[in-house]
């Protein structure tokens, strides 16, 4: 069994600001926090392990994408680190069998989700996939489908998890949060977080053979609602987006490849505008 382990951190145990989770401005909580981070990680891969797991490769996928402490990870992982992946929290994720995404959040507009955002607050206010409103972790296990791989595993708070297990109902997930609104949580404790990851990973190892991709039907319909008009602006006179609207685009492609790469293009080039 190869895996493939997306991670990000606002869905880790105990996280509720921006502060505990930004490297970029680093507060005294972040190397706290980056620690927990770290471990909820290793658990999800000693859980992998134990259920099976031969092969596995770690994509940092929080940030600045360089969040994860080395020496607290099994010597025999691989780890995708840094930033401007042309495919982001999904880079390199061809080849694999199965895919567990770990701490990850709600997508922007859900309520009851600690720090919800989809990829970049600053720009995107919205984004369905063939009428469907998509989080990042909706978006991703598109992609990684779109390869073949069926995502298997998810941790975070409550409506994260619950949105995506009821989404694919195959995957196992483990809610180590109950958010109250967007900047608190009634939270598991680290220690009792990293028991149960290790677990119910071993658990959604076992449980892999009657998972399956998860995919969207071509064509391919890519609608964005941005914060700002001047963001629509600057992103139609990309080749093959329409203006839908005043502060809205669109984009559609039978490859989910394709569609994915230009989601990218958006929030990246988005806030030049």
């Amino acid at each position: 069994m190869k895996l493939y382990v997306s991670t990000d951190m606002e869905g880790v145990a105990g996280v509720t600001s921006w502060q505990q989770v930004d490297a970029r401005t680093p507060h005294a909580e972040y190397a706290a926090y980056r620690r927990y981070y770290t471990q909820e990680v290793a658990a999800a891969v000693g859980g992998a392990r134990r259920g099976g797991a031969t092969s596995i490769l770690i994509n940092d996928s929080h940030g600045p994408m360089r969040n994860l402490l080395f020496d607290e990870l099994p010597a025999d992982v691989r780890v995708i680190f840094g930033n401007r992946k042309p495919f982001s929290m999904v880079q390199d994720a061809q080849g694999f069998d199965g895919a567990f995404f770990i701490g990850y959040h709600g997508g922007i507009g859900d309520a009851d989700a600690v720090l919800c955002h989809t990829y970049t607050p600053s720009i995107m206010y919205e984004v369905r996939i063939n009428g469907t409103i998509c989080s990042e972790a909706t978006i991703n296990a598109a992609l990684l489908g779109a390869y073949g791989i069926p995502l298997l595993y998810v941790t975070g708070d409550r409506t994260t998890v619950e949105g995506i297990t009821h989404t694919m109902p195959w995957v196992r997930g483990t809610i180590v949060k109950e958010s109250i609104g967007n900047f608190s949580a009634n939270t598991m404790s680290p220690a009792a977080a990293r028991e149960r990851i290790e677990s119910d990973a071993a658990e959604a190892l076992a449980n892999a053979p009657h998972a399956k991709p998860f995919t969207f039907e071509p064509p391919i319909t890519l609608d964005l609602a941005l914060a700002k008009t001047e963001q629509a602006d600057y992103l139609q006179l990309i080749p093959g987006f329409l203006r839908t609207g005043p502060r809205s685009v669109r984009f559609v492609d039978d490859d989910m490849q394709t569609v994915f790469k230009a989601f990218v293009a958006c929030f990246r080039l988005g806030a030049l505008a």
